[in-house]
């Protein structure tokens, strides 16, 4: 199933794509002066955004509308469904099962259920986080 070329995707397309990717680095930044403040639980919630917004542009940017649903595991599963050259993505969602459910708990948990994140985990989190975005590279 291919994806398009950029020069298809419609420029009020393209500007979501970059805002996404804009409040991607945002959450991501914000999550490093969480940890560095002890706010933990609110890092991993940054985390998480941070790579939610980050998935659904590169979504957009192959002619996908995401659903608005806060399931990393299911739009990295939908990258690969969309784009063949993804494929590697199904590696990292089998080693990193775990650090991916916890990123969704954290989205989950800091809305209805109290939750500590040790800052190991959230370490932890953090290089997932960026392992991901770095095997999803932009369309060219």
């Amino acid at each position: 199933m291919g994806h398009p070329p950029k020069s298809h995707v419609s420029s009020s397309a393209e500007r979501e794509v970059e805002y996404l990717l804009r409040r991607s680095r945002e959450f991501l930044e914000t999550a490093k002066f969480q940890v560095e403040g002890g706010m933990l639980a609110l890092a991993a919630l940054s985390l998480e955004q941070a790579l939610q917004l980050f998935l659904k542009a590169r979504l957009l940017e192959r002619g996908v509308l995401y659903p608005r649903i806060h399931d990393v595991r299911r739009l990295i599963e939908m990258l690969v469904e969309v784009d063949p050259n993804l494929k590697g993505l199904n590696e990292l969602l089998k080693k990193y099962q775990v650090e991916l459910s916890l990123l969704e708990d954290a989205y989950i948990t800091s809305r209805y259920i109290p939750k500590d994140f040790s800052e190991d985990e959230v370490r932890r989190l953090f290089r997932v986080v960026e392992e991901v975005m770095r095997a999803v590279p932009p369309v060219s």
